[in-house]
């Protein structure tokens, strides 16, 4: 069995407007601490989160990006060899909301997979301790958006209280890992199986609550 050991690293993006609460959800998701004083990430910063996955090791290399990012050049260099995105918004500031269709719109112009696909990404109404706005409490009309637009799943989501953080985690993981391994099956020569180059996409209905 150890053989057959393997260990995965992937590099995953969390991006959005300015004080949605990335670094909250970061902290909160790597080191399960909260604290309202965050200073404003500069750039960008890192944390790194081990998980043991179906008995192998998966290394999350988490790119905390700042929200002014996206009105510069850099987010292309940033984005570079990303698996997977999480793209948060603030549940208490509709802005924020009308930013993610912008993000995802970034992402997907500077970032696809090995296979052409878009990564994996994950929409967070972050901050769901401090309510709800008109349009997350229409669970249809978010999954309407998310479908419409990319995303493999959304979670209302709280740093504070700790609230579906690992869940939404896991969504996005089991993403990824689907796309690696759809990447490594085309990459097989056709004489393997005439199926493997055909298209097995769709999103995972699971990932869809909060």
């Amino acid at each position: 069995m150890q053989n057959n050991y393997k260990e995965h690293l992937y590099k995953i993006l969390v991006i959005g407007d300015l004080g949605v609460g990335k670094t909250s959800i970061i902290k909160r998701y790597v080191h399960q601490n909260f604290s309202p004083n965050y200073r404003a990430t500069i750039g960008v910063d890192f944390a790194l989160k081990v998980l043991n996955w179906d008995q192998e090791t998966v290394r999350l290399q988490l790119w905390d990006i700042a929200g002014q990012e996206r009105f510069g050049n850099m987010t292309r260099v940033y984005y570079r060899e990303a698996m997977g995105a999480f793209i948060v918004f603030d549940m208490t500031r509709p802005s924020s909301f009308e930013a993610v269709t912008k993000w995802k719109e970034d992402l997907d112009s500077k970032l696809t997979l090995a296979n052409g696909k878009n990564v994996a990404a994950v929409l967070l109404a972050n901050k769901c301790d401090q309510g709800r706005d008109v349009l997350t409490n229409n669970r249809i009309q978010m999954e309407k958006f998310c479908l419409e637009n990319g995303f493999v799943g959304w979670y209302e989501t709280s740093a504070k209280e700790n609230m579906n953080i690992d869940e939404a985690a896991n969504c996005l993981v089991k993403h990824i890992i689907a796309n690696e391994n759809d990447i490594i099956q085309s990459e097989v020569p056709d004489t393997v199986s005439p199926q493997l180059n055909s298209d097995r996409g769709g999103t995972c209905s699971s990932c869809f609550k909060s």
